[in-house]
Formats: C-alpha cells, sequence, structure tokens
C-alpha cells in the first residue's frame, strides 16, 4: 500500500528540515526522509554562520532575507541551538584590501546593512589577538552563528508537531513522476517531491549541474575571549569564488561552548572524506598567519564535509521542468545554513501560489537549461 503525502522531502538536512516547516505551516501533509539522522551531513559539517554575503545581488538578496527570518525566529529557539549575534569583520590584511572593505560597505549601504569600517587601531582593540600590521576590517555587525545540526532538529520538531511524518535511517533510491521509492522497499505518493539531498542530488537526477566540494574543519578545546567575532579574510570570498584547484581561507568561529571552530578549505573533486594533513596544514598555517596563538592550540577534533556547488554559486530553488512534481532545493554550497529558512520560504510560496518577499527567478533550476540551449 501507498503512503499518500502533499509533499514528499528527500532530505533531512536543515534546508529539508526548513522546507517541511515551512510546509506544514500552510497545512500540507508532509513527509522528510532522511538516510541518517536529522542534521547529519553537510548540516552537521557546516559552522552555522548567519551570514549576508554579496557576491551577487541575487545572493546578497537571499542571505539578507534569510538573515531576517533567523532574526525573527530568534525568541522561538531552544538553549541549544546557541544562536548568538556575534557579528562578522571581513579583515583587511592591506590598504587594498580596506579598498575593498570600502566597497564592501557601500553595497552593504545600499541594501539597508549597518557595518561600521574599522582602522588598524579599532580593529586591534575588536579583536586583540589577531596579528600587528592589519590594515583594518568592515564589522558586520547583524551577522550571527547557530548550531546547525540542533537547529535543523528543532525545525523537524517543529514540522512533526505540525503533522509532518519522519523516515529516518531510510534513503530514497528513486524520485519521479510524484513517485518515491525508499531503499526498504516503502513507496510514497506525492502531488510534489522536494529534493534537498546537496550534494547527493545528482543520484536521484544525474544531470543536475551540480558538484561536490570537500571542505576541512577543526574545534578547539576551550579558548574562552580569545576570539570575539566571525574572523573571515577578504580573501575568503576569491577561495569560495574558485572553480579550479584546491583553496584555504582564514575563517574562524567562537562558540558559546568558549571553542574555535577554524576554517576553511574548499576542494573539486575530492570523492573521499578522509582528512587530508597537506591541506589541513595549509589552512590551519593560514589561519595562525592571522591569529598566532591559534598554532599552540589544543584542537580536539577534525573532520570534512561536502558542500553542493552550482556554475553559479547560486542555489537551485523551484519546479524542474523536465518533470512537474519535482522541485529542488539543493546547491547551496558553503550557505545552505544561512539560507535554509528563505529556501523553505520560497518554496512554499511556490506551492501555495503565493508572492514571495524576494524575487524567486535567480534561483529557478530553468536558469540552466536556459543556459544549455544558448550553449
Amino acid at each position: 500500500m501507498k503512503n499518500v503525502y502533499d509533499v514528499v522531502i528527500a532530505g533531512g538536512g536543515i534546508v529539508g528540515c526548513a522546507c517541511a516547516y515551512e510546509l506544514t505551516s500552510l497545512g500540507m501533509q508532509v513527509a522528510v526522509v532522511e538516510c541518517d539522522v536529522i542534521g547529519s551531513g553537510a548540516t552537521a559539517a557546516g559552522m552555522g554562520h548567519i551570514v549576508i554575503m554579496d557576491d551577487s545581488p541575487a545572493q546578497f538578496a537571499l542571505t539578507q532575507y534569510s538573515q531576517q527570518l533567523w532574526k525573527d525566529l530568534v525568541p522561538q529557539l531552544p538553549a541549544n541551538v546557541e544562536y548568538e549575534s556575534s557579528g562578522t569583520i571581513w579583515v583587511a590584511a592591506d590598504e587594498t584590501e580596506m579598498m575593498e572593505a570600502a566597497s564592501k560597505q557601500a553595497r552593504y549601504a545600499e541594501h539597508g546593512t549597518h557595518t561600521v569600517l574599522l582602522d588598524a587601531a579599532a580593529l586591534a582593540e575588536a579583536e586583540p589577538y589577531l596579528r600587528p600590521g592589519l590594515a583594518g576590517g568592515l564589522l558586520v555587525p547583524g551577522d550571527g552563528v547557530v548550531y546547525p545540526p540542533t537547529a535543523a532538529l528543532w525545525l523537524a520538531e517543529k514540522a512533526c508537531t505540525q503533522g509532518a511524518t519522519l523516515y529516518a535511517g531510510r534513503r530514497v533510491v528513486q524520485a519521479a513522476r510524484g513517485e518515491v521509492s525508499l531503499d526498504d522497499g516503502t513507496h510514497l505518493s506525492a502531488k510534489h517531491i522536494v529534493i534537498a539531498t546537496g550534494a547527493l542530488a545528482p543520484q536521484l537526477i544525474p544531470e543536475l549541474p551540480i558538484r561536490p566540494r570537500k571542505g576541512h574543519l577543526v574545534i578547539t578545546d576551550r579558548y574562552p575571549g580569545m576570539v570575539r567575532h566571525q574572523l573571515v579574510e577578504l580573501g575568503y570570498l576569491r577561495s569560495a569564488s574558485s572553480n579550479t584547484g584546491d583553496s584555504v581561507a582564514f575563517n574562524v568561529q567562537p562558540r558559546k561552548t568558549g571553542q574555535l571552530l577554524i576554517g576553511s578549505s574548499r576542494q573539486y573533486e575530492a570523492a573521499s572524506a578522509t582528512v587530508e594533513p597537506a591541506l589541513l596544514q595549509r589552512m590551519l598555517a593560514n589561519a595562525s598567519s592571522y591569529v598566532p596563538a591559534l598554532a599552540d592550540l589544543s584542537v580536539l577534533r577534525v573532520w570534512t564535509g561536502f558542500r553542493a556547488a552550482t556554475p553559479d554559486k547560486l542555489p537551485m530553488i523551484g519546479p524542474w521542468s523536465a518533470d512537474p512534481s519535482i522541485l529542488f532545493a539543493t546547491g547551496h554550497e558553503g550557505l545552505g545554513i544561512t539560507t535554509s529558512l528563505a529556501t523553505g520560504k520560497l518554496i512554499a510560496d511556490g506551492l501555495a501560489k503565493r508572492a514571495s518577499a524576494i524575487a524567486r527567478e535567480p534561483y529557478l533550476p530553468a536558469r540552466f537549461a536556459r543556459e544549455e540551449q544558448h550553449a
């Protein structure tokens, strides 16, 4: 016997859970299928930075909208989600990067986001452990942090309270034309199927233009007060935008526990989740060049994860022209935690046929079909 739903969501990471939360809020009958536990995979591997990014106007719109949704949700979030509005400092190493920081500030101002340009002295006062001689930086006070696995679990629990059904420990092996098959032989039927499996989405839809992008992260012992803000080098944007080769960038996050989360690295063509010592050492050396004391800290754990990257650095959110039953909520790369709530809203808006707070067109999967037609 088939189990019939309005929507089946493949993937119980934070994006899939955000979709479930929004769709059940509309009164839809929703099933979420997760091959592991809720909030595993890329969600568990992520830093949890709730950050506005300005690599493109569409990226800015999506991250700014989602950050506001997170802020609106804060009064409801339990303590274990560890939401904290610590702010981000984009660190400028030299005068050229200070010019980049000033340009970044102007772009943020155009969209109503408050920032503060820090000179060398102000930067040193804000973050005393940074190396001397840095030119300054840009403080974005509104950026925040969550602990991704518990945030995803909270969204899933809210969705279940609103009527969602969870199929945990089971994998979607086929999804098409409103029919979903699980690896245990269960068959689900739904008018709509949301693919929210991140870098694994091509296993279900092989023609998807998504590539896995591996990253390393390090968590230290507790060193309260050493780092006060999320610290990111301005060169991070160049690292994130690169489509070739391996890259590292300075990115350090203070956790509420007093621990420090250190990143980041990016690799294409890396199939194994194994920690790679050479790249890890390169990443840590780069981080220590900004905060020298990091070299002496005790590391508790190192892990890797795979981001789902699209060619234009924007997620795929919305219907697939090749199959009217399929919608995508994937391809967020390193911004899935930030943009999860906005993704859920856009998916729900589309199915409810209602206007969205931001334009949906930049994220529609149809943009890649158009590119193929014009190639």
